[in-house]
């Protein structure tokens, strides 16, 4: 029997749902943290560990399939991605220990390692035509929307439903398997597929677009620990040094960072990707000082604030990031070409996550918090002294183009 293929809108929507489960699958375990570190006598390392175990696990994919789905396929490669998470879903559903609870973890960074290059990749080449620079802001918005979901629905669920520690992942298993569905009907698309077969080889980046890349990347590397610092610590943060014992109005002050995450896309679009990049650093800078400020304070307000500004911040460098790789990469290696900034994205986060958990345990949660802010910061300067060579470079360039 002939299974039904979806049209070009639906496939679009359902690669930007296989992005936003990359972000849901990541986020949901964020405000059970607390729950485990209680009921199972866990240190602050412990359960950053956990959270730090996922994109180790995606660095791991990204380094050995990282261009699968430039030969397969997107849709196969994303199918892969999602079975992986749904394995992993189900054992945080079943979880009777801490040592399950790794497990799965390892399953969802394998599955979103899996599927993180071929959905954005996909969200390209299933746009509208002449609508394609716009995906970025589309990968970026799929995200936040991701992270809401998980937040909000989580938040829910543990405050005020049975179950606190499973049902929000069972909740999860039910998207998944609803997305799952929905990306079986897609077309096997890819815009063009790069001759001979496929091996694994490490992701690489194109000739011509080295600068571009490493400007990306360190924006969206940014973007990634600010989002490491809300998912491995932000329940912890909101809880022993905020005071905020309800859990919805903890992942309610997630779904801030996420929600206003969301927002920031909307004025971004068409917008030149090194102003979105700015903003994002400056925005980035001055919200990790308030969350700074908020621990010091002991201030929902002051970190409320810190969230959604955050969440812009998060969003804009991400659609910086991604904009720039999505108008420089050749179409035969645009999956390979961001698998390779994700590697390094994820492999940031997953330092930053135990860097900070160890000094939560040794030190305070506060201090963990400090330093933390101090990286975003040097991270955005970083983001933003690259991207002023990259301009002067591509300058330099064209100014040799006409003169010849």
């Amino acid at each position: 029997m002939r299974r039904k293929v979806l049209g070009r809108k639906a496939s679009f929507l359902t690669a930007a749902a296989v992005v936003a489960h990359t972000i849901w699958t990541s986020a949901a375990p964020a405000l059970t943290y607390p729950l485990y570190a209680q009921e199972w006598h866990l240190t602050t390392f412990t359960t950053t560990a956990i959270f730090a175990v996922y994109p180790v696990f995606v660095v791991l994919m990204l380094v050995v399939f990282g261009n699968v789905s430039d030969y397969i396929g997107r849709r196969e490669a994303m199918l892969l991605g999602l079975a992986a998470s749904l394995t992993g879903t189900i054992m945080f559903a079943l979880a009777p220990d801490v040592d399950w609870i790794f497990i799965g973890r390892a399953f969802m960074g394998v599955g979103v390692g899996l599927s993180a290059g071929p959905s954005a990749a996909a969200v390209v080449e299933f746009s509208a035509p002449g609508r394609t620079a716009q995906a970025g802001s589309a990968t970026a918005a799929a995200q936040a929307f991701g992270m809401i979901g998980a937040a909000l629905a989580g938040g829910a669920l543990i405050e005020y439903a049975p179950l606190p520690t499973r049902l929000n992942f069972v909740v999860l298993t039910a998207v998944l398997v609803v997305v799952m569905v929905a990306t079986w009907m897609l077309p096997n698309h890819t815009a063009s597929r790069p001759a001979g077969r496929w091996r694994p080889r490490l992701p690489s980046i194109p000739n011509g677009v080295f600068a571009t890349f490493v400007t990306a990347t360190a924006a969206v590397t940014a973007s990634y620990v600010l989002g490491a610092m809300t998912l491995s610590l932000g329940a912890q943060v909101a809880r022993d040094i905020i005071a905020s014992q309800n859990a919805l109005v903890n992942g309610g002050t997630i779904a801030l960072f996420a929600i206003s995450s969301a927002i920031a896309t909307l004025p971004a679009r068409g917008t030149k990707p090194g102003r979105v990049m700015l903003a994002g650093s400056v925005i980035a800078i001055v919200s990790s000082g308030l969350l700074a400020l908020a621990g010091a304070l002991h201030s929902l307000v002051f970190y409320t604030i810190a969230q959604i500004g955050s969440g812009m911040a998060y969003s804009l460098l991400l659609l910086g990031g991604l904009s720039l790789v999505n108008a420089a990469a050749p179409v035969t290696h645009r999956g390979a070409t961001l698998s390779a900034l994700f590697l390094v994205a994820y492999l940031a986060q997953a330092v930053v996550a135990l860097l900070l958990g160890k000094i939560a345990t040794w030190a305070s949660l506060s201090f963990a918090v400090d330093i933390g802010v101090a990286t975003v910061a040097v991270l955005a300067l970083v983001t933003l002294l690259l991207d002023a060579v990259r301009s002067a470079i591509a300058s330099r360039s064209t100014r040799k183009a006409r003169g010849h």
